[in-house]
């Protein structure tokens, strides 16, 4: 593999990942597949919201979709290590289209029960962790070292497109075709990236020829000792589990909920308009530190910009101002991609190539399958005191854990 540049995070120019014709590819894929999961939230969501009305479901939709990475996640980057990571992705995209197939049965026969829909959550959550991890893997085989960061940006950028297009295209499936056809409607645009992966390229074959085991639990232990003697990987990693367990998205699946305490119009679109403000947010953030490129890319800069996620979401939370709730979402959904993206460059530039997969798996473990969690602390408990008081205090601890872990950073420097 070709030596890293001295500052990586700040090597490549404005969208220089964009110079690659395969990755051009990928991010149409992939804004297409984003798209379709975030549009299958939006339609399954509401009717699983308009016929239990239970918070404790919304809670379980998080705990379903993320518990899959907290199990999975270094297992499955093991597996991308050792076989094509392009076969694994396709198995995730055919998950994804049996759950939407499956909710548009239920919901075309009027049978839907609470048992089918934790079925049909837990399906999708699989699907993730065999999408996301290998994903990651493949942007090394689309472009080099030195454009990497560019595609880990855009690539975050483009999971954003596809929350902020989702909600508007739902919108107009719901009001055309119906909820029902809606959702099955949707399968198709999970077809692009099934397909694409056919033609993608492959890794380099030195590496795709070595034949690591995977080891399950021992797997784990080990990535995690690996980590620890370096201090850029490991602060990363406590940073995308603190943020993932404390909060997470698990507000995304509340928002229903959100939008009715506000009271402003049609709770529909309340719903879908708060949505696309922190998908808002997040595009003008890729847009901005992709055409910029002057914000140097380091751990306490990412630990600076999750305060203030943390702090906009506290927020947020307090406030009962439809305006003042859009524009704090806006600023949350900036500030999430901003120390996200920074994060996760950081860790896949660093990474060990002999054991990336494992890496990125365990990274992709702390910040997405930690999110597990914050089915709990956001969502299970907002069924017992109330969204707003369990997001605000989620915040409130967040914030005084990211205090502490900056404060621990600048020791480490």
């Amino acid at each position: 593999m070709n030596p890293l540049p001295q500052n990586p995070l700040a090597a490549s120019g404005s969208f220089a990942a964009m110079k690659s014709v395969p990755y051009r590819l990928q991010f149409t894929a992939y804004v297409l597949a984003m798209m379709a999961d975030n549009i299958e939230h939006l339609i399954s969501y509401w009717v699983v919201f308009q016929k239990f009305h239970s918070p404790a479901l919304a809670g379980f939709a998080v705990l379903s979709h993320w518990l899959p990475f907290l199990l999975f996640s270094v297992a499955v980057g093991g597996l991308a290590d050792r076989f094509d990571p392009r076969r694994i992705i396709q198995c995730g995209m055919v998950l994804f289209i049996v759950a939407s197939s499956g909710w548009g049965f239920f919901f075309l026969t009027d049978t839907i029960q609470m048992w089918h829909a934790m079925l049909l959550l837990v399906i999708h959550g699989c699907a993730g962790v065999l999408w996301q991890t290998p994903n990651q893997l493949l942007l090394y085989d689309l472009v080099g070292p030195a454009d990497l960061p560019s595609a880990v940006r855009l690539n975050a950028m483009a999971r954003y497109l596809g929350i902020l297009v989702g909600p508007a295209v739902g919108g107009i499936i719901m009001l055309s075709l119906g909820t029902s056809h809606g959702i099955i409607f949707n399968t198709l645009f999970y077809l692009p990236m099934l397909l694409w992966l056919f033609w993608a390229p492959m890794r380099d074959k030195s590496i795709a020829m070595r034949r690591f085991a995977v080891r399950g639990l021992a797997d784990i232990v080990l990535t995690m000792r690996a980590i620890g003697t370096q201090p850029v990987l490991s602060a990363m990693t406590w940073l995308a589990g603190l943020t993932s367990f404390m909060i997470g998205n698990a507000y995304h699946a509340q928002m229903p909920g959100f939008a009715g305490d506000l009271g402003h119009g049609d709770p529909g679109v309340s719903y879908s308009m708060l949505l696309a403000a922190d998908a808002a947010g997040a595009l003008l953030a890729g847009i901005a530190l992709e055409s910029w490129g002057r914000l140097k890319g380091t751990p306490r800069t990412a630990i600076m910009l999750a305060m203030c996620w943390s702090g906009a979401l506290l927020g947020f939370a307090l406030v009962r101002i439809y305006p003042a709730a859009i524009v704090l979402l806006f600023c949350a959904g900036f500030f999430e991609l901003s120390f996200n993206t920074m994060a996760q460059a950081l860790v896949q530039l660093n990474a060990p190539s002999d054991i990336r997969g494992r890496v990125v798996g365990l990274y992709n473990m702390a910040g997405l399958g930690m999110r597990a969690f914050s089915g709990i602390t956001v969502g299970l408990s907002g069924a017992a005191i109330g969204i707003h008081w369990s997001l605000g205090l989620s915040a409130a601890v967040l914030l005084a854990g990211l205090c502490l872990l900056y404060r621990r950073r600048v020791r480490e420097a």
